[in-house]
């Protein structure tokens, strides 16, 4: 019983730094596009990460993210163990930068880990230069989501990429995969951040004259 309270508690523990990973207080708490189309919301999570470029610099990077057109920006390694493919891209993709609402964003190919459609997210906004506002929900999503990403100037030369997940969990065992889960999404978004940060940096230090 004992051992069983301390295992609890450390996940507790563990869920509280893991939901708002590399944010501040204001920034999790704060309302952001796309947190409306989640109703009675259930759970939330917000990452982020700090980037030494300009905002209109790292725009480019979230605009063409996804299966199919840049990738994940995880690791190769990775991405090979979760088999979601080795592509992905080092530079901007000139022909994936146009999103639109309506269209669709892949996150996991067919089949992946047994979903007949992989993960596939619908694009509900876009603020150019500012958030792209994904969305997902039943009956080709067990439950409806907003995963939305976003990029916030701070002075002239540096932003903030903040990743927010929302959903509307439906019944109590869909509760229980998300904290059985969160730890490896958590962990997952922090390595999106990690390679979107070095990608645009190094970008910029290649365009510094």
């Amino acid at each position: 019983m004992v051992r069983t309270a301390a295992i609890v508690a450390a996940l507790y523990g563990a869920r509280r730094y893991y939901r708002n990973w590399g944010t501040t207080k204001d920034e999790y708490r704060s309302t952001l596009p796309g947190d409306e189309l989640v109703g009675r919301l259930s759970v939330q999570s917000t990452e982020g990460v700090w980037i030494e470029a300009p905002a209109e610099a790292t725009w480019p990077w979230l605009a063409q993210i996804g299966q199919e057109r840049a990738g994940l920006y995880l690791p190769d390694r990775l991405q090979q163990v979760l088999g979601l493919g080795p592509h992905h891209a080092d530079r901007i993709l000139d022909d994936a930068q146009q999103l639109v609402v309506g269209d669709t964003v892949r996150l996991a190919a067919v089949g992946w880990l047994g979903c007949r459609r992989g993960i596939v997210l619908t694009v509900a906004h876009v603020i150019a230069g500012q958030a792209i506002v994904l969305t997902a929900a039943p009956p080709t999503f067990p439950w409806q989501a907003v995963w939305s990403l976003h990029v916030v100037p701070r002075g002239k030369d540096r932003c903030r990429v903040l990743v927010r997940t929302r959903a509307r969990l439906r019944y109590p065992g869909q509760a229980a995969l998300i904290e059985l889960a969160g730890p490896l999404i958590s962990l997952l978004t922090r390595a999106m951040l990690v390679g979107i940060r070095r990608r645009v940096q190094a970008a910029s230090v290649l365009d510094t004259p």
